[in-house]
């Protein structure tokens, strides 16, 4: 009797874990789909507003602006309130990569560095210490960041460098490797660590030293998760808002060099979409950028993955 009412109570827990489990697994299910869809209603909302920009605004004009004033000269520029409305996105995706490619830069040097630090060096207990304080400050709110570079950042590097602007793109650079730092920190470090323990093992059987294993052998082998961190903190980098807006200087025109003021395509929507005419051309021409913002994040974004899709595909027999 005992025997039979302890099958029964097996049975009835493991239908209870079965019901758990299957529960759990349609709850995450759900809010993949749920995630997906909402992923989709904001892309064909991005897109419907984007196609009317594209009826109000010629292609063209998304370009360059033929001065009529002027011998119908071409300007590239962002004025979309002067007499003759400009609505060049040049500028403003020159002043982007202006910002975003410095930081992603500044960021991969130090980020890598710091990954390979916690992965090979650093000792478990330091690991646990250093790990968490790096991931909690990539959770700083950027507003607070910006804040910081305006009130003490600005007259630093002024000092420093002596920029042509004292608001510029090498000092929003500055404060967008801040936040892209811990992203390339910690996906490095987690790709190092996917590496297996066997590689290591035979590199140091075969004499090499732990700097010549981690430069010859565990670098090359994580490449590919190395270079899926950079490109998602460029991506995080382009997608920036109050940084960039308030260390920029937001001048609408083009210019290459890095200590001069120029604006981004996500402080132009920032700052000008509170004030513009619902409907109006101006509208529909900052609802293309933000379309345009929100294929080149997924683009990246979309890399990114394969890359370390790839990466865990390279390494799964050595897991097994």
């Amino acid at each position: 009797m005992n025997t039979v009412n302890k099958s029964l109570y097996n049975k009835k827990v493991s239908l209870k874990s079965i019901v758990f489990e299957k529960t759990i697994k349609y709850f995450f299910m759900l809010n993949g789909f749920v995630t997906l869809f909402l992923i989709l209603l904001i892309f064909f909302f991005l897109l419907n507003e984007a196609l009317r920009g594209l009826n109000t605004i010629p292609l063209s004009e998304f370009l360059f602006h033929k001065q009529h004033s002027d011998n119908h000269q071409i300007v590239y520029q962002w004025y979309p309130t002067s007499q003759e409305p400009r609505y060049s996105l040049i500028p403003l995706i020159v002043g982007t990569l202006l910002t975003a490619i410095p930081a992603t830069i500044i960021s991969a040097i130090i980020g890598i560095s710091i990954g390979v630090y916690l992965s090979e060096i650093a000792n478990v207990k330091l690991r646990e210490i250093l790990k968490p304080f790096i991931e909690l400050f990539s959770s700083i709110p950027t507003v607070v960041l910006g804040f910081v570079l305006l009130a003490i950042g600005a007259s630093f590097f002024g000092d420093l460098f002596h920029p042509a602007n004292r608001l510029n793109a090498f000092l929003a650079s500055i404060g967008l490797s801040l936040i892209v730092i811990p992203i390339i920190a910690t996906l490095t470090e987690d790709a190092l660590r996917s590496i297996p323990n066997e590689i290591r093992l035979a590199s140091y059987s075969l004499g090499a030293t732990k700097w010549q294993t981690i430069t010859k052998i565990i670098l090359p082998a994580a490449v590919n998760g190395a270079s899926a961190s950079i490109i998602l903190g460029f991506g995080r980098a382009i997608g920036e808002t109050m940084i960039v807006l308030m260390t920029t200087g937001n001048a609408g025109e083009i210019t290459f060099n890095i200590f001069r003021s120029v604006r981004t395509m996500t402080a132009t929507m920032a700052a000008e979409t509170g004030e513009v005419s619902q409907y109006s051309t101006h509208y529909y021409a900052l609802f293309f950028i933000g379309f345009s913002l929100f294929v080149i994040t997924f683009i990246l974004n979309l890399i990114a993955e394969l890359i370390i899709n790839r990466m865990k595909l390279r390494f799964s027999k050595y897991g097994k």
